[in-house]
């Protein structure tokens, strides 16, 4: 049985239901928190898969017993991944720039 090797990437869904959601201060830096948390987490993953394709990569280069499409499996991911990682990022941009548009 073959397992598909992009069903190995996950992302967190950062999104927490409305009911779970308090509008206590602590509650406002816990928030901060797991956001700062989160992030540090993406980055981390982005920077993972970075570096195996990178890694595997050179170990083909160097002549090292590599299957090839394992290699080619790893750079799509790094490339998925950082893809991914930036339309994020752009959203929250979006938002923040939305944010600050607004009149009060």
């Amino acid at each position: 049985m073959a397992m598909d090797p992009l069903s190995s990437i996950r992302f967190p869904n950062p999104v927490e239901p409305l009911d779970t959601v308090s509008l206590s201060p602590e509650a406002g830096k816990k928030a901060e928190a797991s956001f700062g948390n989160l992030f540090e987490q993406a980055v981390a993953r982005v920077e993972q898969a970075h570096q195996d394709g990178q890694q595997k990569i050179g170990s083909l280069l160097r002549g090292e017993e590599q299957e090839l499409h394992e290699v080619v499996l790893a750079t799509q991911r790094a490339d998925l991944s950082f893809d991914y990682f930036l339309q994020v990022r752009n959203k929250f941009v979006q938002a923040y720039q939305e944010i600050m548009r607004m009149q009060m």
